[in-house]
């Protein structure tokens, strides 16, 4: 079962060599590495075609510079394995990550996502969802909807791309996916680095940026048919980003109203859920605007 690795190379110098060496070094027999040069402007193409010339297993596509979401989709474009997987260049894989989760998918075709640990998430024990709303609400993947650390059945791409133009694409694309599979596992096995970047996207995310990752979860709460506390969780979760987007743009709330069980939250969000019954969630999102700004004066 061969697995293809689509790594987009942008501004990465210092970084690349790291990334690509933690690809390499991973105790697997079939595999692929594909670097998406997007159009970057300093050394990387260079290192790129240097690494390429040094590895057979990998592949590099030159590009004019279109986002990470056109990169990514570039490397589906042109993958041939059965299996895809993503990495960021500025990020790293542990050693021995790769094999034993491509030895469960070969022990069982039927899963169409593996999820690993990255960052604070880990998964133990193991779990199997063949509901995809209990994955997205009761197994909370709408907090760890990263394309990184998954190995994906390429079939599930057939017909589905990262949205171009867009931040936050994860949020966009996890949902589409899971219209598609039957299938996920969570697994507590290897171990994607994620390191945080002060110049990224999501560390300087403005309200437009917010705005972009609000959306699609408010279309998923709207067409949503389930009132269960995992559910409410979930609504609770998107109401802090429906606050955050009212309070860096001033717009009429797009997140629809729900009832929300007191004794699903507990703390602020009980606090907030309250405000919310009585308030709306037009007025709840001004009185947060009010509290913030009277706490930063003080």
């Amino acid at each position: 079962m061969k697995l293809s690795i689509i790594i987009p190379v942008y501004r990465v110098e210092a970084t690349l060599n790291r990334c690509i060496e933690s690809v390499l070094n991973q105790n697997l027999d079939d595999f692929e590495v594909i670097l998406i040069d997007d159009g970057s402007p300093d050394n990387c193409p260079q290192m790129c075609d240097d690494w390429a010339h040094k590895d057979s297993r990998i592949r590099v596509i030159h590009k004019y510079n279109g986002g990470l979401s056109d990169a990514r989709n570039a490397g589906i474009a042109q993958a041939q394995g059965d299996y895809i997987t993503f990495v960021d260049s500025d990020d790293f894989v542990a050693g021995n990550t790769y094999a034993p989760l491509i030895e469960t998918l070969a022990s069982d075709s039927t899963i169409d996502i593996i999820e690993y640990p990255i960052r604070d998430f880990a998964f133990n024990p193991p779990t199997v969802y063949t509901h995809m709303d209990d994955y997205w609400y009761s197994g909370q993947a709408y907090l760890h909807t990263y394309a990184c650390n998954k190995i994906f059945s390429r079939t599930l791409f057939t017909d589905v791309r990262f949205p171009e133009g867009r931040v936050f694409e994860d949020v966009y694309t996890l949902p589409q996916l899971l219209k598609k599979a039957h299938k996920v596992m969570t697994t507590n096995r290897g171990f994607y680095h994620y390191c945080y970047n002060p110049e990224g996207i999501t560390a300087k995310a403005d309200g437009k940026a917010l705005k972009q990752l609000l959306k699609p979860h408010a279309d998923i709460i709207r067409n949503s048919t389930r009132g269960d506390a995992a559910f409410q969780q979930y609504y609770m979760h998107v109401l802090n980003i429906q606050m955050d987007v009212f309070e860096l743009t001033g717009e009429t709330p797009i997140l629809p109203t729900c009832h929300i069980s007191m004794s699903n939250v507990t703390g602020i969000s009980k606090l907030k859920a309250l405000a919310l019954h009585l308030l709306g969630i037009k007025t709840l999102c001004k009185l947060n605007k009010i509290i913030h700004r009277v706490w930063r004066n003080h």
